[in-house]
């Protein structure tokens, strides 16, 4: 397994936009991708749980990835929060 901590930039937070862009980014691998707030873990699949956690600018989440494809899953989530979130 393998993780890291992201703090969010985007002036409005995780809204609609890009946590459907990120529930789509995830569907791509294999592994299990799940972000936490505030002890909340949901998988990065579901849309609607993404949005669920209310995450806003300046809040830090965790990102843990898991699974056969974890090192390229792990880069493309990454990669996706720098470029979008």
């Amino acid at each position: 397994m393998k993780s890291f901590e992201y703090v969010i930039k985007d002036e409005l937070g995780i809204h609609v936009r890009p946590a459907g862009l990120l529930s789509k980014e995830g569907k791509k691998f294999k592994s299990d991708i799940t972000i936490e707030k505030d002890g909340k873990v949901v998988n990065t699949n579901k849309l609607m749980a993404i949005m669920s956690l209310g995450v806003k600018q300046g809040e830090t989440i965790i990102v843990k990835v898991e699974g056969e494809d974890e090192n390229e899953a792990f880069d493309a989530i990454q990669q996706f929060l720098e470029s979008n979130l």
